[in-house]
């Protein structure tokens, strides 16, 4: 234990140092944000954004296998989206027929939805698939004499705010490159990795992108909720041999937001608001597993920490060298921040156990430095507030409940982002040394279908259960009722095998005129449908009701699933 003790002892004070002028650092932001506070002009009005006119806008969508998403997105987002002039162009790859197939359906059912075909198999690069949805917007424009004036990029698994269209359209008035915040939808507690995620980009959000633009740096795309102008796309196609987006580039959005403010574009960030109690943002489900949230984050690092740094290296103005100190220094930080927690750890436990058996504190003897005490205790002060910071954050978007685990998900957090950084340096490495390309570091996304969606805003208690259903029947177009078991038989209840009733959530309540009527708190996707067909020859109709409604029907007409299965 001794030669442990000496180990600890002799890591103190670098690892106390590098912290401490770590939290100074961060310490710059909150005070550039406490600076410009009072002088906050505010949401615009809705009066303002009327009075601007309507630009055409385009929305960017690259796809890699996401035909289980698609169809959900671009269905929930055409009945979201308070915007009118607006159409989805969707780029997909030859050798993905699935998510082709999708895309076709949709351009069948929505007049502006647009499929973008790359020339070549795919994955590349995300970049190189929007510079061919790009090209395909420039030829659509050749063939209906029309021209897009702004163009926005959003991903597969995105909740655009129905507001946020708009906004664009607003601050494109007087900026070339215009970044709505993005935000983390609301998971449990139990979530613990994709609660990460909500903390990180809470208080990213909040923080980190309005003190970028405070002290006059430049602007980095979060890659979704962005929106450019015809004149700075054309411009970025200029520069990069007609290529909007760098294809070589793993973080094309970064890249982009830095070419545009050393082009002199100018870049704004539309502050966190709330209309209506919720936050104008571009929604999605990040990584829930540990596994996927690596391979995602290892695309950040390697490209926004590597492939910066050998692309740009330190060049530019203080305040532009000093936000690419910032973006890099999680190289160094990362892992030190575990190896800090595990030393932190070892310290407490050899101090309980000194205590525990009445002898000497062996860190503490073994500590060379007088200062080591005072530099201790000032970086525990610097941590504190910077929880303190990140709560505050996270329960301003999410709710103080939410916040109480930030301590928790701090500490996951360093394990992620310190095996994201070593994955990300070891395969940029190996890239490197054996000169291949870096190509799409794909991670599985999750869309909401709109029972996902519902359950969403009943549990954030952002409507109530009737007020929801009323509005999705309005919505649909589909009837809203409440059925009582005893208006139902046990025999046409049971018409349909009750595992499928389980797995659907549909529950058969009259056979009339040749059809059956199935209810439940879910519209059934064409997968169900086919699969109800299987067990009926009569026509299907479909009816809404309440989650309650549906569980209190199983329970009373069905029997144990179990048993026939």
């Amino acid at each position: 234990m001794i030669g442990v003790d000496q180990w600890v002892a002799e890591a103190l004070a670098p690892l106390g140092v590098w912290i401490l002028l770590s939290g100074l650092d961060d310490l710059v932001l909150v005070a550039a944000c406490l600076s410009r506070r009072r002088r906050d002009p505010g949401p615009p009005t809705e009066a303002q954004i009327s009075a601007v006119r309507e630009k055409r806008l385009a929305v960017f969508l690259p796809l890699w296998l996401e035909s289980d998403v698609i169809g959900y997105m671009v269905e929930h987002n055409v009945a979201a989206i308070h915007y009118r002039n607006y159409e989805f162009f969707v780029g997909a790859y030859p050798n993905d027929p699935e998510t082709i197939e999708a895309v076709r359906k949709l351009e069948q059912r929505f007049t502006n939805v647009h499929l973008a075909v790359c020339p070549h198999d795919g994955p590349t690069s995300k970049a190189d698939c929007l510079n061919w949805v790009y090209q395909h917007m420039l030829a659509c424009e050749q063939a209906h004499g029309e021209q897009f004036e702004v163009m926005v990029t959003h991903d597969a698994e995105d909740l655009i705010h129905p507001e946020a269209l708009s906004w664009i359209n607003y601050y494109t008035e007087s900026y070339d490159m215009v970044q709505v915040p993005v935000l983390p939808l609301a998971t449990s507690l139990a979530c613990i990795t994709h609660g990460v995620y909500c903390d990180e980009f809470a208080e990213y959000q909040s923080k980190d992108i309005p003190a970028r633009q405070i002290l006059g740096s430049f602007l980095p795309s979060n890659g979704v909720g962005t929106g450019y102008t015809r004149q700075a796309l054309e411009r970025l196609a200029d520069t990069g041999s007609n290529q909007v987006f760098d294809p070589t580039s793993l973080t094309e959005d970064y890249e982009n937001g830095l070419r545009l403010h050393m082009l002199g574009y100018r870049q704004f960030f539309v502050p966190i608001r709330f209309v209506k109690g919720k936050p104008v943002a571009t929604r999605e489900y990040f990584p829930r597993t540990f596994r996927d949230s690596i391979k995602q984050r290892q695309r950040w690092v390697m490209g926004i920490s590597l492939q910066s740094w050998e692309r740009h290296g330190w060049r530019g103005n203080w305040r532009q060298v000093y936000w690419l100190w910032r973006d890099r220094k999680g190289l160094v930080g990362n892992p030190v921040t575990l190896v800090t927690n595990l030393v932190c750890l070892y310290g407490v436990a050899d101090w309980i156990r000194s205590r525990v058996l009445g002898i000497e504190w062996g860190v503490g003897r073994a500590a060379r430095y007088p200062f080591t005490k005072w530099l201790l205790i000032s970086t525990l002060v610097l941590q504190l507030l910077s929880i303190a910071i990140r709560a505050g954050c996270v329960g301003r978007i999410y709710g103080w409940c939410f916040a109480l685990g930030v301590p928790v998900r701090i500490a996951w957090a360093n394990w992620v982002n310190m095996f994201a950084t070593v994955a990300a340096l070891v395969g940029y490495a190996r890239a490197k040394l054996k000169s291949e390309p870096l190509v799409w570091i794909k991670t599985r996304h999750d869309y909401p279908s709109r029972g996902a969606l519902a359950r969403y805003l009943l549990e954030t208690s952002k409507l109530g259960e009737e007020e929801l259903y009323a509005a999705l029947s309005l919505q649909l177009n589909v009837p809203l009722g409440r059925l009582e078991p005893s208006e139902v038989s046990c025999r046409v209840a049971r018409s349909l095998p009750a595992h499928l009733v389980q797995r659907w959530r549909v529950m058969p309540f009259r056979v009339l005129d040749g059809e059956l009527y199935l209810a439940g708190p879910d519209w059934p996707e064409e997968e169900a449908c086919e699969d109800l067909r299987r067990f009926t020859r009569l026509g299907i109709r479909f009816q809404l009701i309440t989650p309650r409604d549906f569980e209190r029907l199983r329970q009373a007409l069905l029997y144990d699933v179990k048993a026939e299965v």
